[in-house]
């Protein structure tokens, strides 16, 4: 038992929190940057939580950086335990002023991130300047395991994990080209018709989602001559006039250089799913953003579907 005080009494709980970020970047160097310190103080202050609980907690290895051992990984359940706590009861003790204010990190998708998502936040953080936050919009899946970001928009719902989850919304895909394609290029009145025209599409093989792998099923035996694991980069391409691309109607319905393309025949639905560890979800600036989003994507349903070309904001 005195061993146990001893050990409690010696261990500076500030460390858990170095302890937090290698154990989410496996990095060293990574975890430096997030808290604005230099290599060595992370170096230090991972040694000192070592020596204080007299056990390992990571192995370095030169391929996967900082790999928690079997205590680290027990560890790391209760330090997020002892994080999530904290943040709690600093909302709860303190006004609702301070309450309301913070930081968060929103990862989405790229294009629905740069076209939709991105366009509100500035509009929310206008209305709420005591919170700051970062908006990651990437071609690539977000970790909420290693804290990559508080919340995330997927095309997909999560199959496991800590999380709480809901269908944010549907949204329509439709064939896109510029006027000037359609009038160089044969004239386009069935499906039948596209079976000669050149596509812009996802490199299939590195597409984070299958959700995204729409053209071969619509369009069999369709030619992508050009193509990218970004959708931004498509849509940048269809607007070259050298090919069709299926986009978004978000994205593309409110550029007037673009021409849908057979509407009635070629148009794909797919969801939108917002989730964030149920452990940040009581938070109040969690909770504020999360009805925020829910809030104005419900009332841009007309412009996420492709009946509508205008953009609308909850806080005008």
């Amino acid at each position: 038992m005195q061993k146990d005080l001893t050990s409690l009494s010696a261990l500076n709980w500030d460390d858990l929190k170095f302890f937090l970020e290698v154990a989410r970047t496996r990095k060293a160097s990574s975890a430096a940057k997030r808290l604005s310190v230099d290599y060595t103080t992370v170096s230090r202050r991972i040694g000192s939580l070592e020596g204080a609980l007299g056990t390992l907690l990571f192995e370095k290895s030169r391929t996967n950086g900082f790999v928690l051992t079997a205590e680290g990984q027990r560890l790391l359940g209760y330090a997020e335990s002892i994080e999530s706590t904290l943040h709690m009861a600093c909302e709860q003790v303190s006004g609702s002023g301070v309450a309301l204010s913070g930081h968060v990190r929103m990862g989405c998708t790229e294009g629905f991130g740069s076209f939709f998502v991105t366009p509100q936040l500035s509009h929310f953080v206008d209305a709420w300047p005591a919170i700051s936050v970062d908006i990651l919009p990437l071609p690539h899946f977000i970790s909420l395991s290693k804290r990559e970001a508080d919340i995330v928009i997927a095309l997909e719902r999560p199959e496991h994990g800590p999380y709480v989850c809901c269908k944010l919304c549907d949204y329509r895909l439709r064939l896109y080209a510029t006027q000037d394609y359609l009038e160089r290029h044969a004239p386009i009145r069935t499906v039948t018709d596209l079976a000669g025209h050149p596509f812009i599409s996802y490199v299939d093989d590195l597409a984070f989602s299958s959700e995204l792998l729409y053209l071969a099923n619509l369009i069999p035996n369709a030619q992508a001559h050009l193509r990218s694991t970004s959708v931004i980069a498509q849509y940048t391409a269809a607007l070259q006039g050298r090919g069709l691309a299926i986009l978004p109607c978000f994205l593309a319905a409110q550029d007037p250089r673009l021409v849908t393309v057979l509407p009635e025949q070629v148009e794909v639905t797919r969801q939108f799913w917002m989730y964030c560890r149920e452990d940040l979800r009581k938070l109040k600036r969690i909770t504020l953003l999360w009805d925020y989003i829910r809030e104005v994507t419900e009332a841009n349903a007309p412009l996420l579907m492709g009946e509508s070309q205008e953009m609308k904001f909850a806080l005008d």
